[in-house]
């Protein structure tokens, strides 16, 4: 298990911040973790099975 930073999530996924975002205020995508203080994260687990349902999603279009 490993945590991502922003700019890893947007490297990864091809997404800039806002989109991120947006994505999550509309429970699309998957949401960030305090891990101490005022730092977030996002697991990365969670980015992968979020990219594998985009990508399957797209299989059934």
């Amino acid at each position: 298990m490993r945590f991502l930073k922003l700019q890893q999530v947007m490297d990864k996924t091809s997404l800039c911040r806002s989109s991120i975002y947006n994505l999550i205020n509309t429970g699309k995508f998957p949401k960030n973790v305090t891990v101490m203080g005022k730092r977030k994260a996002w697991l990365e687990s969670e980015i992968e099975d979020w990219m594998i349902e985009r990508m399957q999603a797209a299989e059934l279009d």
